[in-house]
């Protein structure tokens, strides 16, 4: 049994927007619903981020595998007067057929590379359009922001933005991307029963507040949790009072064989604080206590505690991971590609005055080219293109056709892998550990400029010359 058919009923087939189905419908009017279609799912630049880490494929396999149109679902499409006979007789037998191929969860991606392939009946590739988009966005977006988050300290963050999500399913759905994205540990207590993410979590100034004294409410919380105490330090005055009842407390816990976790910081001058408090209980012989830290915390904060050398080990960051304040929308986009004509696919482009609004056309792979190990850039190419590795491969901007990189010695390596064939699941779904795991390996290979959140360094995601030149063919022939 797979890890989504343990999670419970959650059909999400009519998660969709009305015009998948307006045209899905449109189709099988004009005879077009069986027709092979190609779509590829990607994100646009733009001002968004310059690299993303993938996220949410499980779920969108779970999506998949659950489609059917109840009784109840055909009942209310049939009431809304707009869809043929043909059509709603067709979805109470409906279960996707396709071809599914995507990029494993945790895999660093860049615009415009296909994330999701899907390769299926035209109905049916539109169909799932909006599902796959909003399962595929959302995560990836959070994925990368507690990436790029971790790319800005040594120090380890802990995800609790459950209570500034936008509803339950972006807080629990956000801790997993969360996870994925390096952050290994969540306040958000059903994502840890989900996932097996480790929870992790302390009293609120409510604790303190609720007792006649801080120092009893610390000595209350220290006996309720001898070998899980962490204290938060600032309700009243942190240095003054906060500390200084933190290490009575401890050297108690110490004397009677236990080992307190740390303190927590909330407000003020984290900076500041971190560096005195870890003073005071180094000087107190709390050496191995632990400093955590909150308070609206995002990469320009921890850019700039790094820069004054915060004492802190522990970063708890929530609104500004879980919402992606800095970044609303991933921006990802499904286009038609390749469309069946007399049983061959023909390659569709969409055409744009913007460029990166102008879509790659054709059955296409995407081939991460290593040198000594380490990514060095990503070649998008033809899905039945071959490459000789022992031959140079010499890859150029699809704009700025002069900027040209040759490589001699290098290794290249397939991005995309088979998910579904005609519809059946040929994807071994991986753990989330697992998941977690290919994430710190996929980010590790890429060098330090094209992961920093300032001044990011161009990571070249050039076209093959076949794909090139198709392209240029198409929008020539659209402009002729």
């Amino acid at each position: 049994m797979t890890k989504f058919e343990m999670s419970g009923e959650r059909n999400l087939t009519m998660l969709t927007d009305l015009y998948q189905l307006t045209m899905a419908n449109g189709y099988f009017e004009c005879g077009m619903n069986m027709r092979r279609a190609a779509f590829d799912l990607f994100y646009r630049g733009g001002g968004g981020y310059p690299y993303a880490v993938a996220a949410g494929l499980e779920q969108a396999v779970e999506y998949i595998s659950k489609l059917h149109f109840s009784a109840d679902d055909i009942s209310y499409l049939a009431s809304l007067g707009i869809f043929g006979e043909k059509f709603l007789a067709a979805l109470k037998d409906f279960r996707f057929t396709g071809d599914i191929k995507a990029v494993p969860e945790g895999t660093v991606v860049f615009p415009g590379e296909p994330i999701v392939s899907v390769r299926a009946p035209l109905w049916e590739a539109q169909l799932v359009e909006t599902a796959l988009l909003t399962l595929i966005n959302h995560q990836t977006l959070i994925a990368t922001t507690a990436a790029r988050l971790s790319a800005c300290t040594d120090s380890a963050i802990l995800e609790f933005g459950l209570r500034r999500a936008q509803g339950p399913d972006a807080g629990v759905y956000g801790a997993r991307a969360a996870y994925i994205g390096g952050c290994r540990s969540t306040s958000n207590v059903l994502a840890g029963q989900m996932f097996g993410i480790a929870v992790k979590g302390t009293h609120a100034h409510s604790w303190v507040m609720a007792f006649p004294s801080e120092l009893e409410a610390f000595r209350a919380y220290a006996a309720a949790y001898p070998d899980g105490c962490l204290l938060l330090v600032d309700t009243y005055d942190t240095l003054g009072s906060g500390v200084p009842n933190a290490i009575k407390v401890f050297d108690e816990l110490k004397a009677a064989g236990h080992k307190p976790i740390g303190i927590r910081l909330d407000s003020g001058d984290l900076a500041y604080l971190s560096r005195e408090a870890r003073k005071m209980l180094d000087a107190a012989g709390h050496s191995d206590c632990k400093i955590y830290a909150s308070n609206d915390i995002d990469e320009k904060v921890l850019l700039s505690l790094g820069m004054q050398h915060a004492a802190i080990d522990v970063y708890g960051i929530g609104t500004k991971l879980i919402t992606s304040y800095g970044n609303a929308s991933l921006g990802g986009v499904y286009k038609l590609c390749a469309i069946e004509e007399n049983g061959v696919m023909v390659p569709r482009c969409k055409v744009s005055d913007t460029h990166e609004k102008t879509t790659n056309p054709g059955l296409k792979k995407v081939l991460r080219i290593y040198k000594d190990g380490m990514a060095a850039a990503d070649l998008i190419c033809l899905e039945d293109e071959e490459f000789d590795t022992s031959e140079p491969l010499t890859i150029f901007h699809p704009e700025q056709i002069y900027k040209r990189k040759t490589f001699r010695k290098y290794e290249l390596r397939p991005l995309l892998t088979d998910i579904f064939r005609e519809g059946e699941l040929v994807y071994d779904l991986p753990s989330l550990e697992e998941i977690g795991a290919a994430a710190d390996r996929s980010l590790a290979e890429f060098f330090p400029e094209y992961k920093r959140v300032v001044n990011t360094q161009y990571y070249k995601v050039d076209l093959s010359e076949k794909l090139w030149m198709l392209k240029t063919e198409l929008l020539s022939a659209e402009h002729s």
